[in-house]
């Protein structure tokens, strides 16, 4: 299984606000530290605070800070929200599948168990196992 760059961007983002949750972190504060695009880096704090899992705020002093305590963000739950529009393979999209077997398909179950699984075993750690500080601040 690979997830997407958007939910390790996410995870990043999470992990490292974690770090230092009083401070109101700009989509090129984390942009700059990471050495990553800052419009992607936007649009994942947008899905971030979309699900719940951010807080933002626009002017000066703005920015986005965790909207709940770390110890309350489930990792699982985090990677669904943002791979939610990620079909694990192309049967379980909600459209364009043109598997020809699907109809008596076997892979399909087990396929989505390992998924659910996997998302699950997820869920028994939170952002707080996964704090982020560096070292230079």
């Amino acid at each position: 299984m690979r997830l997407t760059s958007f939910t390790d961007y996410g995870l990043r983002v999470l992990m490292r606000m974690a770090g230092a949750p009083a401070r109101a972190f700009t989509a090129a504060d984390l942009a700059s530290e990471f050495q990553v695009s800052r419009n992607h880096l936007a649009k994942v704090i947008s899905a971030l605070s979309a699900a719940g899992l951010l807080e933002t705020r626009r002017g000066g002093g703005g920015g986005a800070i965790l909207a709940r305590p770390p110890e309350e963000i489930r990792l699982g739950d985090v990677v669904a929200v943002l791979e939610a529009d990620q079909a694990l393979v192309e049967c379980f999209g909600t459209a364009g599948n043109t598997c020809i077997l699907t109809p008596r398909c076997q892979l399909k179950a087990r396929l989505a168990h390992a998924e659910a699984v996997f998302i699950a075993d997820l869920n028994r750690s939170t952002l707080a196992d996964c704090v982020y500080r560096p070292e230079n601040v």
